[in-house]
């Protein structure tokens, strides 16, 4: 089955309505791909299912999208190699395939099962943007019957927070919703930063909502712990040095906020880079990992 690019558009934007995120839209396209795919030899699925993947991250250049799609094929065709008729390959991918669906279904309550305990009796949590994650991970807190409250940052420029933020009031957690500039006021009133990750990278740093950075430029300064919840299917062999080393397609802009100037050059970046030094721990659904361990990880990933 070859596909056009528009096709393959298609059935990732009908996908992504169902799935609670980009990977798990991703994932689910992949699969789709397998189920219809009727390649004759393993090469010929291989130089197929690449060019999908390449398709992808063009349709929805995110680096959650980049660092699943490698892990996937790293994964269904990691035993393809005890069969071979195409056949038996073909039943091979798509049970690996499943399998891995199955695991980023169920990577949010493992990572909640590391990082809840972090989050104690009266904590004061400031967290950024709208993370499914985070926000698991605190309902599981609520639901204990902890008590705590939430300052949750408007996350410009798309004000994601704000979702964040409705979530909680839902939930009858208390919460604030506060502005991006008034983080360096309201760090000294928290206990802890909690913050997801689109990607985390080679050497254990983040790239994040934009903001992310100066969140924990703050934190850093103010002594208070920032812990990142991320899924190892966003783990990436990428190794940024700075901002400007974030790949363009990944970095993203936003046309709507322009320059007082009126220049249409210098749009606002999605995503920031936030290096590793300002990170106290990551909870995954492979454990709580030193930002020093993720290098191994990505190595088993990868194997």
């Amino acid at each position: 089955m070859n596909l056009s690019d528009a096709e393959l558009s298609q059935i990732y934007e009908k996908t992504k309505v169902s799935s609670a995120s980009p990977a798990l839209a991703t994932c689910k396209t992949l699969i789709h791909i397998l189920e219809t795919d009727n390649s004759s030899t393993l090469q010929e699925f291989s130089v197929k299912i690449t060019k999908v993947i390449e398709s992808l991250e063009s349709i929805e250049p995110l680096i959650e999208v980049e660092s699943l799609s490698e892990i996937f094929l790293r994964f269904i065709t990691l035993t393809v190699a005890e069969y071979q008729l195409i056949d038996e390959v073909r039943e091979a991918l798509k049970k690996r395939g499943n399998l891995f669906l199955e695991k980023v279904v169920n990577c949010s309550q493992k990572i909640v099962k590391y990082g809840h305990p972090f989050i104690y009796e009266g904590s004061n949590i400031l967290v950024h943007s709208y993370s499914p994650v985070v926000l698991d991970t605190l309902l599981f807190v609520k639901n204990l019957g902890k008590r705590f409250c939430v300052y949750v940052t408007k996350s410009a420029p798309d004000n994601s927070g704000e979702k964040m933020y409705n979530q909680l009031k839902s939930h009858d957690i208390q919460c604030s919703l506060i502005l991006d500039a008034a983080i360096g006021h309201f760090i000294e009133k928290v206990d802890m930063v909690m913050v997801g990750a689109d990607g985390v990278v080679e050497n254990g740093g983040i790239i994040n909502k934009i903001g992310t950075y100066p969140l924990a430029l703050c934190a850093k300064a103010f002594n208070k712990p920032l812990y990142v919840l991320a899924e190892s299917y966003k783990f990436i062999r990428h190794y940024p040095l700075n901002q400007a080393d974030i790949p363009q397609p990944i970095r993203g802009t936003d046309k709507r906020v322009r320059r007082k100037s009126g220049t249409v050059d210098d749009f606002c970046p999605l995503v920031d880079y936030t290096p590793p030094k300002y990170i106290t721990l990551l909870h995954t659904d492979l454990g709580t990992l030193t930002t020093a361990a993720v290098s191994d990880v990505l190595i088993q990933l990868y194997l």
